[in-house]
Protein backbone atom coordinates (compact mmCIF):
# COMPACT_ATOMS: atom_id res chain seq x y z
CA UNK A 1 0.00 0.00 0.00
CA UNK A 2 1.46 3.38 -0.96
CA UNK A 3 2.22 5.78 1.87
CA UNK A 4 0.33 8.66 0.26
CA UNK A 5 -2.91 6.70 0.59
CA UNK A 6 -2.75 7.04 4.37
CA UNK A 7 -4.32 10.04 6.04
CA UNK A 8 -3.05 11.18 9.44
CA UNK A 9 -5.30 12.81 12.00
CA UNK A 10 -4.49 14.26 15.40
CA UNK A 11 -6.93 13.74 18.23
CA UNK A 12 -7.69 17.36 19.04
CA UNK A 13 -4.90 19.01 21.02
CA UNK A 14 -3.71 15.69 22.44
CA UNK A 15 -0.35 14.08 21.75
CA UNK A 16 -1.90 11.20 19.79
CA UNK A 17 -1.93 10.77 16.01
CA UNK A 18 -3.55 8.11 13.79
CA UNK A 19 -2.76 6.97 10.26
CA UNK A 20 -5.95 5.94 8.46
CA UNK A 21 -6.55 3.97 5.31
CA UNK A 22 -10.11 5.10 4.75
CA UNK A 23 -11.73 4.27 8.08
CA UNK A 24 -9.18 1.57 8.95
CA UNK A 25 -6.42 2.42 11.41
CA UNK A 26 -3.01 1.54 9.94
CA UNK A 27 -0.99 2.84 12.86
CA UNK A 28 -0.85 5.21 15.81
CA UNK A 29 1.79 7.21 17.63
CA UNK A 30 1.72 8.98 20.97
CA UNK A 31 4.22 11.51 22.25
CA UNK A 32 5.51 11.96 25.79
CA UNK A 33 7.06 15.31 26.63
CA UNK A 34 9.87 14.20 28.90
CA UNK A 35 11.21 16.22 31.85
CA UNK A 36 14.31 17.02 29.73
CA UNK A 37 11.96 18.64 27.15
CA UNK A 38 12.55 15.90 24.61
CA UNK A 39 9.60 14.50 22.69
CA UNK A 40 9.55 10.69 22.94
CA UNK A 41 7.48 8.86 20.32
CA UNK A 42 5.74 5.55 20.98
CA UNK A 43 4.65 3.87 17.75
CA UNK A 44 1.87 1.29 17.54
CA UNK A 45 1.81 0.58 13.82
CA UNK A 46 0.16 -2.37 12.12
CA UNK A 47 1.59 -1.40 8.74
CA UNK A 48 5.17 -0.35 8.10
CA UNK A 49 4.10 2.35 5.67
CA UNK A 50 2.41 4.14 8.59
CA UNK A 51 5.72 5.19 10.17
CA UNK A 52 6.59 7.85 7.60
CA UNK A 53 3.27 9.76 7.50
CA UNK A 54 2.94 9.56 11.29
CA UNK A 55 6.47 10.89 11.76
CA UNK A 56 5.96 13.68 9.24
CA UNK A 57 2.73 14.74 10.92
CA UNK A 58 4.29 14.85 14.39
CA UNK A 59 7.35 16.69 13.08
CA UNK A 60 5.12 19.25 11.37
CA UNK A 61 2.90 19.80 14.40
CA UNK A 62 5.64 19.92 17.05
CA UNK A 63 8.52 21.44 15.12
CA UNK A 64 11.29 19.87 17.23
CA UNK A 65 13.65 16.91 17.45
CA UNK A 66 11.87 13.58 17.89
CA UNK A 67 13.10 10.52 19.78
CA UNK A 68 11.98 6.91 19.90
CA UNK A 69 13.26 3.65 21.44
CA UNK A 70 13.18 0.22 19.79
CA UNK A 71 14.26 -3.23 20.95
CA UNK A 72 17.19 -4.69 19.05
CA UNK A 73 14.91 -7.33 17.53
CA UNK A 74 12.50 -4.82 15.98
CA UNK A 75 14.27 -4.98 12.63
CA UNK A 76 11.36 -3.93 10.43
CA UNK A 77 10.38 -1.03 12.72
CA UNK A 78 14.02 0.09 12.74
CA UNK A 79 14.18 0.15 8.96
CA UNK A 80 10.85 2.01 8.81
CA UNK A 81 12.09 4.63 11.28
CA UNK A 82 15.34 5.10 9.34
CA UNK A 83 13.30 5.58 6.18
CA UNK A 84 11.32 8.24 8.08
CA UNK A 85 14.50 10.18 8.84
CA UNK A 86 15.60 8.75 12.21
CA UNK A 87 19.25 7.98 12.97
CA UNK A 88 20.89 6.07 15.82
CA UNK A 89 21.56 8.27 18.86
CA UNK A 90 22.64 5.75 21.51
CA UNK A 91 22.25 2.11 22.56
CA UNK A 92 21.32 0.37 25.80
CA UNK A 93 21.82 -3.18 27.05
CA UNK A 94 19.35 -5.14 29.16
CA UNK A 95 20.69 -7.12 32.10
CA UNK A 96 19.49 -9.83 34.46
CA UNK A 97 21.11 -9.64 37.91
CA UNK A 98 21.04 -12.30 40.62
CA UNK A 99 20.09 -11.32 44.16
CA UNK A 100 22.08 -14.13 45.81
CA UNK A 101 25.07 -12.55 47.61
CA UNK A 102 27.09 -15.67 46.81
CA UNK A 103 26.81 -14.66 43.16
CA UNK A 104 26.84 -10.87 43.45
CA UNK A 105 29.69 -10.61 45.94
CA UNK A 106 27.73 -7.93 47.79
CA UNK A 107 27.48 -9.81 51.07
CA UNK A 108 30.12 -7.66 52.77
CA UNK A 109 29.31 -4.35 51.04
CA UNK A 110 29.02 -1.73 53.78
CA UNK A 111 28.19 1.94 53.91
CA UNK A 112 31.01 4.36 54.79
CA UNK A 113 31.06 5.55 58.42
CA UNK A 114 28.35 8.10 59.10
CA UNK A 115 26.35 7.45 55.92
CA UNK A 116 22.77 6.39 56.65
CA UNK A 117 19.83 5.19 54.55
CA UNK A 118 16.26 6.42 54.33
CA UNK A 119 13.31 5.79 52.02
CA UNK A 120 11.05 8.39 50.33
CA UNK A 121 8.33 8.34 53.02
CA UNK A 122 10.95 9.65 55.47
CA UNK A 123 12.61 12.02 53.01
CA UNK A 124 12.04 15.63 52.06
CA UNK A 125 10.44 15.11 48.64
CA UNK A 126 11.81 18.35 47.17
CA UNK A 127 15.38 17.56 48.22
CA UNK A 128 14.97 14.07 46.80
CA UNK A 129 13.69 15.51 43.52
CA UNK A 130 16.68 17.86 43.25
CA UNK A 131 19.04 14.94 43.94
CA UNK A 132 17.35 12.90 41.21
CA UNK A 133 17.68 15.81 38.79
CA UNK A 134 21.35 16.32 39.65
CA UNK A 135 22.27 12.65 39.31
CA UNK A 136 20.60 12.37 35.92
CA UNK A 137 22.89 14.99 34.39
CA UNK A 138 25.72 12.42 34.33
CA UNK A 139 23.60 9.63 32.84
CA UNK A 140 23.62 9.28 29.02
CA UNK A 141 20.23 10.15 27.59
CA UNK A 142 19.10 12.13 30.65
CA UNK A 143 21.05 15.40 30.46
CA UNK A 144 18.74 18.36 30.97
CA UNK A 145 16.20 16.28 32.90
CA UNK A 146 14.32 18.34 35.50
CA UNK A 147 11.18 17.05 37.19
CA UNK A 148 8.13 19.16 37.89
CA UNK A 149 7.38 18.74 41.62
CA UNK A 150 4.00 17.06 41.20
CA UNK A 151 5.20 14.80 38.39
CA UNK A 152 8.09 13.61 40.53
CA UNK A 153 5.82 12.94 43.47
CA UNK A 154 3.40 10.99 41.27
CA UNK A 155 6.24 8.95 39.79
CA UNK A 156 7.87 8.28 43.14
CA UNK A 157 4.76 7.08 44.94
CA UNK A 158 3.05 5.45 41.96
CA UNK A 159 1.99 1.82 41.59
CA UNK A 160 5.57 0.60 41.06
CA UNK A 161 6.88 2.20 44.26
CA UNK A 162 8.45 -0.11 46.82
CA UNK A 163 9.54 1.73 49.99
CA UNK A 164 11.83 -1.12 51.05
CA UNK A 165 13.85 -1.07 47.84
CA UNK A 166 13.90 2.67 47.06
CA UNK A 167 16.91 3.69 49.11
CA UNK A 168 18.51 7.10 49.62
CA UNK A 169 22.02 7.56 51.00
CA UNK A 170 22.38 10.43 53.47
CA UNK A 171 25.81 11.91 54.27
CA UNK A 172 26.82 12.73 57.87
CA UNK A 173 25.88 16.40 57.36
CA UNK A 174 22.40 15.46 56.17
CA UNK A 175 22.90 15.88 52.43
CA UNK A 176 21.18 13.38 50.14
CA UNK A 177 24.00 11.89 48.07
CA UNK A 178 22.84 8.71 46.34
CA UNK A 179 19.92 6.62 45.16
CA UNK A 180 19.29 2.96 44.42
CA UNK A 181 15.74 2.46 43.20
CA UNK A 182 14.18 -0.92 42.52
CA UNK A 183 10.64 -0.77 41.15
CA UNK A 184 8.02 -3.46 41.49
CA UNK A 185 7.70 -5.36 38.21
CA UNK A 186 5.00 -7.54 36.68
CA UNK A 187 7.18 -10.62 37.05
CA UNK A 188 10.71 -9.51 37.93
CA UNK A 189 11.70 -6.39 39.96
CA UNK A 190 13.47 -3.68 37.95
CA UNK A 191 16.54 -1.78 39.03
CA UNK A 192 15.51 1.56 37.59
CA UNK A 193 18.19 3.85 38.96
CA UNK A 194 21.54 3.78 40.76
CA UNK A 195 23.77 6.81 41.11
CA UNK A 196 25.82 8.76 43.64
CA UNK A 197 26.97 12.38 43.66
CA UNK A 198 30.50 12.79 42.30
CA UNK A 199 32.21 13.74 45.62
CA UNK A 200 30.90 10.53 47.23
CA UNK A 201 31.74 8.06 44.48
CA UNK A 202 34.24 5.20 44.86
CA UNK A 203 33.32 4.76 48.52
CA UNK A 204 31.13 1.69 48.08
CA UNK A 205 27.82 3.50 48.60
CA UNK A 206 26.10 2.10 45.51
CA UNK A 207 27.19 -1.46 46.27
CA UNK A 208 25.99 -1.14 49.87
CA UNK A 209 22.59 0.17 48.77
CA UNK A 210 22.29 -2.65 46.25
CA UNK A 211 23.08 -5.17 48.98
CA UNK A 212 20.31 -3.77 51.19
CA UNK A 213 17.75 -3.73 48.37
CA UNK A 214 18.69 -7.21 47.15
CA UNK A 215 18.44 -8.63 50.68
CA UNK A 216 14.80 -7.50 50.79
CA UNK A 217 14.07 -9.00 47.38
CA UNK A 218 15.79 -12.30 48.17
CA UNK A 219 13.80 -12.65 51.39
CA UNK A 220 10.64 -12.27 49.30
CA UNK A 221 11.73 -15.00 46.91
CA UNK A 222 12.94 -12.78 44.04
CA UNK A 223 16.00 -14.48 42.61
CA UNK A 224 16.72 -11.91 39.89
CA UNK A 225 16.41 -8.23 39.07
CA UNK A 226 16.35 -6.70 35.60
CA UNK A 227 18.07 -3.47 34.60
CA UNK A 228 19.29 -1.52 31.62
CA UNK A 229 22.34 0.66 31.07
CA UNK A 230 23.64 2.85 28.27
CA UNK A 231 26.42 1.07 26.42
CA UNK A 232 28.63 4.17 26.81
CA UNK A 233 28.07 4.33 30.57
CA UNK A 234 31.19 2.39 31.45
CA UNK A 235 30.88 2.81 35.21
CA UNK A 236 27.37 1.33 35.34
CA UNK A 237 28.11 -1.50 32.93
CA UNK A 238 31.26 -2.40 34.87
CA UNK A 239 29.40 -2.38 38.19
CA UNK A 240 26.56 -4.51 36.86
CA UNK A 241 28.82 -7.12 35.31
CA UNK A 242 30.95 -7.20 38.48
CA UNK A 243 27.92 -8.35 40.48
CA UNK A 244 27.00 -11.12 38.08
CA UNK A 245 24.70 -9.34 35.62
CA UNK A 246 24.18 -11.08 32.28
CA UNK A 247 23.21 -9.22 29.10
CA UNK A 248 19.84 -10.43 27.83
CA UNK A 249 19.22 -8.03 24.95
CA UNK A 250 19.23 -4.37 24.15
CA UNK A 251 17.56 -1.36 22.61
CA UNK A 252 18.43 1.56 20.42
CA UNK A 253 17.41 5.20 20.79
CA UNK A 254 16.75 6.94 17.49
CA UNK A 255 16.50 10.68 16.87
CA UNK A 256 15.02 12.67 14.00
CA UNK A 257 16.47 16.15 14.00
CA UNK A 258 14.23 19.08 13.25
CA UNK A 259 15.24 21.01 10.18
CA UNK A 260 15.10 24.74 10.97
Amino acid sequence: MATEELHVTREGATNNWRALDGSTVAGEVSVWRRPDNRSQLFFDAWRLDAYLPLTLAVARDLGQDLYTMLDDAEFDAFDACVSAGFTVNRRESYFRIPTDPARTGLGTAALPPGVSVISPPAADIDRLRLLDDALRQDIPGSAGWHWEPQDFKDETFGRRFDPETYLIAVAPGGDYVGIVRVWRGRSVPRLGFMAVRAPYRRRGITRALLRLAFEVLRERGDQNVVAEADDENGASVTLLTSIGARRTGGSVELVRRHAD
